[in-house]
């Protein structure tokens, strides 16, 4: 017989001998129980450890000299596009008039014809214009009526084009009206072309980049421009209207947002921490209508803009979630998406305000005691503020590989334990029963 090792002592396993054991069929039927109860358990917890959940935080927004993209398709079923611009500018002083760059303007059939879309083939931007000057003579130099000649302007010093000429008007604060005795114009048979699309709707739709500050972009009337410290628009045109047509910012938002639109199966996953979520979270102004029958009339919505991150899973081993490189290098619509799936979008809150430009109180709309300022200017206004806040949805393994280790022993040990207790509970009630028969 080998000597006792010295650890013998120290064993809190004691055995028993073979002959000692006895083997009952419920404990098989126990035994086997508590095997598949164990499979099913630690199956459960390898699919708990292998779950990825998505957890928010608050956090101080820290970032700086960023940019932000706005993204729209808001249509103006009673405003041609010949009349419509759109102008953004913010605190730091930027100011972009008549914004083109990734925005296209859609012309709609009126409203009694259905409002469907016309040919895009007529909406590249100064086609006409650049056709028109194609049949001129090269050493042709067109006047600019007393106003500078645009920087812009295809022949430095000279305005070849109606379009240079308003363009022209506008750098000096002049209205331009319908062009009458402007060769240019003329020419081009502006008055014609404007009396063509009087009954016509409009639809912008695309992208801006903007400086990631307090600001605003809208959509009025006419060529914009400069009287003073004042940012004004040329209304004429606007309010000359025609016989049976009335110009008013009814207006439909198809799609607002700011920022990349984040995957509706990523909206899914980040819905369920709490309400169920959708994109209309994200982007409350979509699918909404107003509508006026005043030419006079001015609408104003006031965003206040939060950042808000997307990190998936592993985003950390590529470095910076977002592409560190600048930003005009990046095409429109890709600004924010970072190269390991990795987002950068906004959500926003809205609030409204509309007012008569003539003023007078809000009867109307069931508020007598509310007074509205007389003047301004007609459009569809948004003026968006940031928040010093961000909300970044981080993805993450709902725990650990040592936890998911810690969870299959205690599914082990507790599963075999309870089943050593039901055994043993079966075998001395067996026993006993036995006894009382016998006796």
């Amino acid at each position: 017989m080998p000597p006792k090792s010295r650890f013998t002592r120290l064993d809190a396993f004691t055995k028993t001998v073979e002959d000692a054991r006895i083997r009952t069929t419920s404990g098989g039927i126990v035994t086997l129980t508590s095997l598949l109860l164990i499979l099913y358990l630690v199956w459960g917890e390898w699919a708990d450890y292998r779950r990825v959940i998505v957890h928010p935080e608050l956090m101080v927004d820290k970032g700086r000299g960023e940019k932000m993209e706005i993204h729209m398709n808001i249509s103006f079923p009673r405003v041609p596009c010949e009349l419509l611009t759109l102008d953004v500018m913010d605190v730091s002083g930027e100011v972009q008039t008549g914004v083109m760059h990734g925005v296209n303007k859609v012309r709609l059939r009126s409203e009694k014809e259905g409002g469907g879309e016309i040919d895009r083939s007529a909406l590249e931007l100064g086609k006409a214009e650049l056709e028109a000057t194609k049949h001129l003579d090269p050493n042709y130099c067109g006047g600019c009526y007393g106003a500078p000649s645009p920087s812009n302007a295809i022949k430095e010093g000279c305005c070849n084009t109606c379009a240079e000429v308003r363009e022209a008007y506008a750098g000096v604060s002049w209205s331009f009206g319908r062009g009458e005795n402007v060769e240019q114009c003329e020419r081009e048979h502006y008055s014609e072309h404007l009396d063509e699309q009087r009954r016509e709707g409009c639809r912008i739709e695309g992208g801006i980049r903007v400086n990631k500050v307090v600001g605003n972009f809208h959509f009025a009337p006419g060529k914009s421009f400069s009287n003073g410290n004042m940012h004004v628009h040329d209304l004429e045109n606007y309010f000359a209207g025609g016989e049976g047509i009335e110009h008013t910012f009814t207006h439909q938002v198809h799609h607002l947002r700011f920022g990349p639109q984040l995957p509706d199966d990523i909206v899914k996953r980040i819905g369920r921490k709490g309400m169920a979520w959708s994109n209309h979270h994200l982007n409350p102004l979509d699918d909404t209508e107003q509508k006026t029958d005043e030419k006079a009339y001015n609408y104003m919505y006031f965003v206040k803009v939060v950042s808000t991150a997307y990190l998936p899973l592993g985003w950390e081993r590529t470095g910076n979630a977002i592409l560190d490189i600048p930003h005009e290098l990046i095409e429109l619509g890709g600004y924010g998406k970072g190269e390991a799936g990795s987002i950068e979008t906004h959500q926003y809150s809205v609030t409204s305000h509309k007012r008569s430009l003539a003023g007078g109180d809000g009867t109307d709309e069931g508020h007598k005691e509310r007074l509205h300022a007389r003047g301004g200017i007609p459009g569809v206004f948004f003026s968006y503020d940031i928040s010093p806040m961000k909300v970044v949805n981080r993805e993450a393994r709902s725990k650990s590989f040592s936890g998911f280790l810690v969870g299959v022993c205690a599914v082990i040990g507790g599963t075999l334990t309870v089943a050593a207790a039901i055994d043993r509970a079966l075998y001395e009630g067996g026993q006993r029963v036995k006894k009382m028969h016998s006796s």
